[in-house]
């Protein structure tokens, strides 16, 4: 029993000397952001729904879109639109239109500039589609006068980007559950997929830096790097070369696993679970998309999924999803499961693309 569940939990552990995670502990407000324009009410959605309806509507909208959330409370899909008319279209097509004062080309625009001239190791930023601006956060370790240059780049951004700080550190998830290993390192094994007919295995891409070849929780070893995707992404495709089992499920470290069909983005607003082998199962929402945090030594990660929920040493690597779906891998993050945190993933999406892998 115990060498099955190995196998269908998706355990991940970091190598010794991966450089840390920075994330960011942000508190969504509401200033300086406009509320929901007046309309129809919109008919309930589920987050899988409403993802899907925010996908067609960034499509239709084009320049007018703003970024959308999930409103979990009225079950709705939340459009960023610019102007009544693109409002106008939201509303047609059954979700809530919110009229904004910068557009996603103006926020990206921010991005970049943080990225050329902020780039401070522990310090995250992303987008915050609630209070339409970057949300900038800087760890502990970021020293007085690195925080006066980011206050400077900040204050120049205007209303469209806000600096907090954490009292937290950002640092990767290593260690944990029922543990793949190799080279004095140890991860948790991320979603079993499929690639050519063959089986794999997703996990973190600071993990397959740092080791290439995994042993089991019993030192049988079960597969080898594949594809490493670290910095600028943080997945890892590990192909199993050992007979054993891989079912396409999540370990609920009850003695239960939640069976994992397909991939799906994620939406802000989103309920979402993770699994790891330190703090076992945890839930709470997806906050931000696209988030992007540095590691330091030139180290940066893009893309990436926030959310509040907590994860701690030995979760990196484990699975992130929404019922059946699986949504995103544990990379890093700040806090831990008695106060709480904050904890950034890989999308699945974009691993499964990139990889030319799927579910199943």
């Amino acid at each position: 029993m115990q060498h099955r569940r190995i196998f269908r939990r998706r355990t991940v552990t970091a190598g010794a000397g991966v450089a840390a995670l920075v994330s960011a502990a942000v508190t969504f407000q509401t200033a300086n952001a406009g509320e929901p324009a007046p309309g129809p009410r919109p008919a309930p959605l589920s987050a899988f729904a409403a993802g899907k309806l925010a996908s067609t509507l960034g499509e239709d909208l084009g320049a007018d879109a703003a970024g959308t959330y999930y409103d979990a409370r009225s079950r709705s899909l939340v459009v960023n639109v610019l102007d009544a008319a693109a409002a106008r279209t939201v509303e047609a097509a059954g979700a809530k239109a919110r009229i904004v004062e910068h557009s996603l080309a103006e926020l990206a625009g921010v991005r970049t500039v943080l990225r050329s001239d902020a780039a401070v190791p522990g310090t995250a930023w992303v987008t915050d589609p609630r209070t339409d601006k970057v949300v900038v956060t800087a760890d502990r370790t970021v020293s007085a006068a690195a925080w006066a240059k980011l206050a400077e780049v900040v204050d120049g951004l205007g209303g469209k980007a806000e600096l907090r700080r954490t009292k937290g550190e950002f640092k990767p998830f290593v260690a944990g559950g029922d543990a793949i290993s190799g080279g004095g390192g140890r991860c948790s094994l991320g979603f079993n997929v499929v690639k050519g007919g063959e089986p794999y295995f997703l996990t973190a891409g600071h993990c397959t830096e740092a080791v290439s070849t995994w042993s089991d929780s019993s030192g049988t070893v079960i597969g080898a790097n594949a594809v490493s995707g670290f910095p600028g992404d943080d997945y890892g495709l590990v192909r199993y070369t050992a007979d054993v089992p891989h079912p396409s499920e999540v370990d609920l470290h009850d003695g239960s696993a939640q069976p994992i069909t397909g991939a799906v983005e994620a939406t802000v607003g989103m309920r979402v679970t993770r699994s790891g082998s330190t703090t076992r199962v945890h839930s709470g929402t997806v906050t931000g998309l696209d988030a992007t945090v540095n590691y330091g030594n030139g180290d940066i990660v893009d893309g990436l999924i926030r959310t509040d929920v907590c994860a701690e040493p030995g979760d990196s690597g484990g699975p992130l999803f929404s019922g059946d779906d699986a949504v995103g891998l544990t990379s890093g993050g700040s806090g831990d499961c008695a106060s709480g945190g904050e904890t950034f993933f890989q999308p699945v999406t974009e691993a499964l693309s990139a990889t030319g892998a799927r579910i199943g």
